[in-house]
């Protein structure tokens, strides 16, 4: 899932002003043309999300890896052929897009479904515990990966080089993947948890697995759609906060350096956040935890606009640590615990496509709001009554009925 950084947008970032550079736009139509290609990585991820419940992580990784490294070399090609060949800006607007949407759906949609939902396979009473371990080794890797490819970039600005470089490094883990990936224990003899998938391991009633639901059954389930729109929205807040949070604390009178400096205690409240709420997912039912971090989204919107009195800048480091902690809980334990794995790729899929869309239309909706208002406000305000009303909704998301029968009555 580290690997997945050069198609995540903490990624992309450090090459931002490169590709501004080299394509002649304007910073508003390259993020339009990130934008289309995160939506369109979107529903494509909803389609497609079912190759790995029918060729395996394995196989799949492998693709999503080597697919990810095609796109790298694809983008710094690009602008020579582009730009030299003096094509019509809409050429370079779509054929940019298309470039993008190619390394959100490599990079951020399929190889980290894969990962992700490879290592849930193989854990079910402890699969908190396991994602408390890995969600420790992601965030220590997102956070060093932009250092890592400035660092290749170097004094020169050899961008080119870069992205050539980690497109080697995503070849050499593509080959890594189809070594050492396992797909489901069941295909190695093997069960969940190992030997210790008896009595042992205690855990809340909720964890053990129960019948597997087809995609179009998960769907038409109530907690489906309650922790679906808990993970849109606070992708959606998220994502327009992080990309707009110098001018938002511009907004209040306070400086690029206050706005940057809350992402490091923020991280630190995610990382603590994170490890224990997957622990605690364990043994406790995982409509708590979507409450938790709704509580997050309702704590950061009501922060946003007041973010220059010293409690409310503690609100927004608290808000953002709380959403981004319990992010990684639900996105990964939610869909194998209460829908099972045999479609999990199907299921999981689709559930990422609801979440990227959020990411994607984010930026887009506190931009447009605040060109329309004046301020952030009416934007933070619209998320915080959202995450409101679903903390109402969450109330009665418990798992589904394990049988058909059970779900029918």
């Amino acid at each position: 899932m580290v690997m997945s950084a050069p198609g995540q947008t903490v990624g992309v970032s450090v090459f931002t002003d490169f590709l501004l550079v080299e394509l002649g736009i304007g910073r508003s139509t390259l993020s339009l043309t990130y934008l289309v290609g995160t939506i369109a990585s979107a529903i494509t991820l909803a389609y497609t999300g079912g190759l790995y419940d029918r060729f395996g992580g394995r196989l799949v990784a492998t693709a999503a890896a080597f697919g990810l490294a095609a796109t790298l070399v694809l983008l710094t090609v690009l602008p020579n052929v582009l730009v030299g060949g003096r094509v019509h800006v809409g050429v370079v607007f779509v054929v940019t897009s298309l470039a993008f949407w190619l390394l959100r759906y490599s990079g951020q949609g399929m190889l980290t479904l894969a990962s992700r939902n490879m290592v849930m396979e193989w854990f079910n009473r402890r699969r908190g515990m396991a994602n408390a371990v890995m969600g420790i080794s992601i965030s220590f890797g997102f956070s060093v990966a932009p250092r890592v490819f400035e660092w290749l970039i170097g004094a020169d600005g050899d961008w080119r080089g870069a992205w050539r470089t980690i497109a080697l490094a995503s070849v050499l883990f593509g080959i890594i993947a189809i070594l050492l990936y396992r797909d489901r224990p069941e295909d190695h003899g093997m069960k969940p948890d190992g030997p210790l998938a008896g009595p042992r391991i205690r855990g809340h009633a909720e964890t053990v697995e129960g019948a597997d639901f087809t995609l179009s059954e998960a769907r038409g389930t109530y907690a489906f759609w309650v922790f679906a729109g808990t993970l849109f929205i606070a992708g959606l807040l998220l994502t327009a906060y992080t990309f707009h949070i110098v001018s938002i604390f511009a907004d209040t009178g306070l400086g690029r350096s206050v706005a940057v400096g809350v992402f490091l205690p923020a991280a630190i409240v995610a990382v603590v956040a994170e490890f224990i709420g997957s622990w605690l997912s364990d043994f406790i039912r995982l409509k708590y935890l979507a409450i938790v971090q709704l509580t997050g989204c309702v704590v950061l919107s009501a922060s946003l606009g007041v973010a220059a009195d010293g409690v409310w800048y503690t609100g927004v480091i608290v808000g953002h640590g709380l959403m981004q902690g319990m992010f990684g809980v639900l996105s990964n334990v939610t869909w194998p615990r209460f829908y099972g794995r045999r479609h999990l790729g199907a299921i999981a899929g689709f559930a990422s496509s609801v979440t990227v869309l959020g990411t994607a239309l984010g930026p887009a909706l506190f931009s447009l709001l605040r060109d329309l208002r004046g301020s952030y406000a009416t934007a933070a305000q619209l998320t915080g009554i959202v995450a409101i009303i679903l903390i109402i909704l969450a109330v009665r998301a418990d798992r589904p009925p394990h049988s058909r029968a059970a779900r029918e009555s």
